[in-house]
């Protein structure tokens, strides 16, 4: 691996009370890395924080006044453990440099006055062994999102499988229960009880209308549910726009949007190629997403749609497409089950995750995938991934993937953190 192309990428901070030390770091060092210099402790700490995804390497000199640079270092520990700390110090601080490899403070410590091709030797092999320690962490935060994905992937089929196969059962329970609700006023006025005059049946008559919303939004939940589950028919025989798509759905909810106080700004190239779809399904899609959208977004936040063509993993063209909104966003806990449809969010027993369970079968039958991001107050990113023609590609995931998928579980996973 050839790390000297990366060096640009990352700077050394060298901290010294010495004007003229730093001046010659900067003539010595200058043409090789990136240099940055403060003049004490306190100065290094706050380019430290200006800085922190940029620096690699922080050195700096023991003696200055104010704070020492033992002091400067541990603030750097603790701000970004992964930076690599240079301690500089004479002769009489010996003791100090010792103490701090000792404790791990400091990764070397140099002798003043440094001698320049020695020094050089030095922040090269550091410099590198910063990029490695940072490309290897970064591998593994792709294979630990990678394994994460494959574990709510695990969990939406196992769950959306239970729930697409018994919602028609549910959902006539439920209509017998409706049956019933709708039944008993009619019922009470036959056996000459006064419905209307009746201060206690108003009193009941409350929970009896509530009760009836409730049957009818489990209802439409389900119905969405089971319909995103069934396979296409048609053969994604419907060519669509993408841009057309998407501004009528928004035609459709423009008043669900004024009411919420919510604009979705729409970045979508008028160039993108046509789509086959099962445009119904496809329109649903997107309309259960902005739906679910205006449930947990507060007034005045806003939605950005892209989309743009790639490669995709079939070396077919595909369209990724990212719904971004600027809202509160979701702890990780959260995001781990925010395609399980009896997952509660938003600490509200009443909104469950149905409609993105449906949108992701509705996906997964074109042949594609979705993914969320999101952190607390940075909102959250929807990342849908959707082939340009689905025909004659396999469905879902019927490969080695879906069985490493299936074989895990909770307890695993929570291995493989613990072992990170």
């Amino acid at each position: 691996m050839n790390m000297t192309s990366d060096y640009p990428k990352c700077a050394i901070l060298y901290v010294d009370d010495e004007v003229k030390s730093l001046r010659n770091f900067e003539r010595a060092f200058g043409s090789s890395f990136r240099i940055l210099t403060a003049e004490s402790a306190q100065e290094g700490l706050r380019v430290l924080l200006e800085h922190r995804d940029e620096i690699g390497i922080l050195m700096t000199d023991e003696r200055m006044p104010g704070e020492r640079g033992v002091w400067l270092l541990e603030k750097a520990r603790s701000v970004e453990p992964r930076i690599l700390r240079i301690l500089v110090t004479a002769y009489a601080d010996m003791d100090v440099a010792i103490s701090a490899v000792n404790d791990g403070s400091i990764y070397k410590y140099v002798t003043k006055p440094w001698d320049p091709p020695m020094l050089h030797t030095l922040l090269r092999r550091a410099l590198d062994f910063y990029l490695v320690q940072r490309e290897r962490d970064k591998l593994l935060g792709e294979k630990l999102a990678m394994l994460n994905n494959m574990m709510v992937a695990d969990r939406v089929v196992s769950l959306g499988l239970l729930a697409a196969g018994m919602s028609h059962h549910i959902r006539n329970a439920l209509v017998a229960v409706k049956t019933f609700l709708e039944l008993t006023p009619l019922k009470l006025k036959e056996e000459g009880v006064d419905v209307e005059g009746s201060r206690h049946l108003d009193f009941w008559g409350h929970y009896w209308r509530n009760a009836l919303a409730q049957i009818d939004k489990i209802n439409d939940m389900l119905k969405d549910l089971w319909a995103a589950a069934e396979r296409p028919t048609s053969e994604f025989a419907d060519q669509v726009s993408l841009g057309e798509v998407l501004r009528s759905v928004l035609d459709r909810m423009e008043v669900k949007l004024r009411e919420q106080e919510v604009t979705v700004e729409l970045r979508v190239p008028g160039e993108l190629p046509a789509m086959h779809v099962d445009r119904k399904k496809f329109e649903r899609l997107f309309e259960l997403l902005f739906e679910d959208e205006l449930v947990f977004l507060p007034a005045g936040s806003r939605i950005a749609v892209s989309a743009e063509v790639q490669e995709g993993k079939a070396g077919e063209p595909e369209i990724r497409i990212e719904v971004r909104d600027n809202g509160p966003g979701l702890p990780p806990e959260s995001l781990r089950t925010i395609f399980d449809p009896f997952s509660v969010r938003n600490n509200s027993p009443s909104e469950y995750g149905i409609r993105l369970m449906a949108c992701f079968f509705i996906v997964h039958f074109h042949r594609g995938n979705i993914v969320a991001q999101s952190a607390e107050g940075r909102g959250t990113t929807f990342t849908l991934r959707l082939p340009v023609n689905p025909r004659g590609l396999p469905a879902g995931e019927e490969s080695d993937l879906f069985l490493h998928k299936v074989q895990l579980n909770d307890e695993m996973w929570s291995k493989l953190l613990a072992s990170s």
